[in-house]
């Protein structure tokens, strides 16, 4: 199966676990990374909870440097979910629309490039 983001396609490489899998991009080389990488954990009930499922998606790209000490170096976006078991379908949906919003907004931006928290 392949993944496209915007209008990239990564590719699936070889899964190191049943519960995780790396996706490569165009880009990706030896010494430069494009990759998404996914990983899912079952959630783990006890006699009063009926758990959390976890996923998470990391992006991992090598970037040029300019004005540092090394030309290039890793970027990372890990993004975790944690749903409880019972959540409504569409909930999920919401919450997870409501992410990917907040994320390209402007003051995430600022937080991401400058360390800035907007109040």
């Amino acid at each position: 199966m392949a993944i496209t983001v915007n209008t990239k396609v990564y590719n699936a490489d070889a899964a190191s676990s049943g519960n995780s899998i790396p996706y490569v991009g165009p880009a990706s080389t030896l010494s430069v990374k494009d990759r998404i990488d996914l990983y899912r954990t079952f959630p783990k009930g006890n006699a009063v909870y009926s758990g959390n499922g976890r996923s998470r998606v990391k992006m991992t790209r090598t970037l040029p440097l300019t004005a540092a000490k090394t030309t290039s170096s890793d970027a990372i976006v890990d993004i975790h979910v944690s749903i409880p078991v019972g959540a409504a379908a569409a909930d999920v949906d919401t919450l997870i629309t409501d992410s990917a919003a907040a994320l390209a907004q402007a003051w995430a931006k600022l937080l991401a490039k400058n360390l800035t928290i907007t109040v």
